[in-house]
């Protein structure tokens, strides 16, 4: 039997036909109870003298035990399994996204203006000014999620088509928490110079660019080189959304214990993608000091051979230059990061930091160290999992990002930005309401997407592009 605990993400419905008696409803609960997952609905479809057919749905941990729950229903007497759904798979079918059109086009009125002729005025004011096309195309509210499908959530390089559930899912979340328009550009290839010459070959259509799960080094690589060729913004939500979400949790954290940012030690765990995007962002608010640990162990002066990034990394943190094992790196200090791999730390690991340590355990599903231990020691735990208390979640910025971004007609992304987007999430939970459990707000809060587009805004309006047409951009419009 797995240790994970039972969750939607793998919720299954078993159609069954059971001896309709008075006991029949209660003898389907009570197996599925025993098997250890957790019933969400029944619903009775059909009966008749002699027997009921039910729909049993419940929350199991894994495939395995979906299929142990089946089993297990299966071997009571007088009930006959006839159909097990996998819900996620459901919901998959036929996509998550469509086009759905802005006007109705029901008349020959309708079609000249919003086709041919009338659309040829159109046309040829954006190619005497090409900036018009923010005003007069979809380029005004709508974002590309670009991937190459080589570093897809915890799954790895899985490639350009398996990856299209995860960017249909996040152009979903892009609609529905920032009233953004976000279309999933998958590319089969993995060569930085194509992927760098596509984006650029389609940015046109495109008012932003969020790349998405793409490995490092090579992500930075790309990152850079399209803010250097693009006039939007391009943001690799990997690094800068994560980057936020922490910045965001930890201002408040520090908040319940009393610390200030300037004062404490954070060990960082992952110096890929993510990681290094969290400990640039802490540096840049001022944080007093930074290790950086990988598989390399702890990144320090006097090691060789290393990536630009990492030779950054080494350059700015690490003041006493320890370069022992991560147990070590943590003894004593105030903060954990983790964005690496399961299982690295135990309680009595956490037991060895600062009184009152912050510990934000956040790989996926399985986090570096196991929550309840932690707990036993640190002031607050936080994870990237649903079922916890205190999930950092990348939902809680990058709507609110990118539709700032587009109000204010950015040309780029800019650290300040991103400084001024955690703040704001931070802010929504309020002083007065933060504790232990609660340091950052709801992904479903309806305040989180436009405080973090108005934070935005603000921060933005030195880079934002000038109105062609004379008048500011209406964010209720465009939303």
């Amino acid at each position: 039997m797995t240790n994970r605990l039972p969750s939607a993400g793998f919720s299954i419905t078993v159609r069954v036909a059971v001896t309709a008696d008075a006991s029949a409803i209660g003898r389907l609960t009570t197996c599925v109870g025993t098997a250890g997952a957790i019933v969400t609905a029944l619903d009775v479809v059909d009966s008749d003298h002699t027997r009921i057919i039910a729909d049993l749905t419940c929350d199991t941990a894994d495939a395995a035990h979906a299929a142990a729950v089946s089993a297990a229903l299966e071997e009571l007497p007088g009930v006959e399994v006839r159909k097990v759904s996998d819900r996620t798979f459901l919901l998959h079918l036929g996509g998550k996204i469509e086009v759905t059109p802005k006007i109705a086009l029901r008349t020959r009125d309708e079609l000249s203006r919003a086709y041919t002729p009338g659309v040829a005025r159109v046309c040829l004011a954006i190619a005497e000014n090409p900036d018009d096309a923010r005003r007069l195309t979809i380029k005004r509210n709508t974002v590309a999620v670009v991937t190459d499908g080589s570093a897809v959530l915890g799954l790895g390089n899985i490639g350009p088509a398996a990856a299209l559930p995860v960017m249909e899912g996040k152009a979903a979340l892009f609609k529905r928490f920032g009233g953004v328009d976000a279309w999933p550009v998958v590319l089969d290839t993995q060569d930085t110079d194509e992927i760098v010459r596509i984006v650029q070959a389609i940015a046109p259509a495109y008012g932003g660019i969020n790349l998405e799960d793409i490995a490092a080094p090579r992500c930075f690589e790309i990152e850079e080189r399209l803010r250097g060729l693009l006039d939007i913004p391009v943001f690799h939500d990997d690094q800068h959304g994560t980057a936020i979400c922490v910045l965001a949790a930890l201002t408040n954290a520090l908040r319940v214990v009393g610390k200030d940012i300037t004062d404490v030690r954070v060990v960082v765990s992952g110096a890929g993608a993510a990681g290094t995007a969290i400990m640039k962002l802490l540096l840049r608010q001022g944080v007093g000091d930074v290790i950086a640990y990988d598989r390399a162990g702890a990144l320090h002066r006097g090691m060789t051979g290393l990536s630009p990034a990492w030779q950054w990394l080494v350059d700015n943190t690490n003041a006493g230059n320890y370069s022992g094992d991560l147990a070590g790196a943590i003894r004593g200090a105030d903060v954990f990061i983790g964005v690496s791999a399961p299982n690295l730390l135990t309680g009595a690991d956490i037991a060895g930091m600062a009184k009152d340590a912050i510990v934000f355990a956040l790989a996926n599903p399985d986090p570096e160290v196991d929550p309840r231990e932690a707990r036993e020691h640190a002031a607050i735990v936080a994870t990237g999992r649903s079922d916890q208390p205190n999930q950092i979640n990348n939902v809680l910025a990058f709507p609110g990002v990118f539709r700032g971004m587009l109000d204010a007609g950015a040309r780029e992304f800019t650290p300040d930005m991103a400084l001024a987007a955690a703040q704001a999430i931070a802010d929504v939970v309020g002083e007065e309401k933060i504790n232990a459990s609660v340091i950052v707000p709801s992904v479903f809060d309806a305040r989180v997407a436009p405080a973090v587009a108005a934070a935005v805004r603000a921060a933005a309006k030195d880079v934002a592009r000038v109105n062609p047409l004379g008048a500011d951009p209406d964010p209720a419009e465009s939303a």
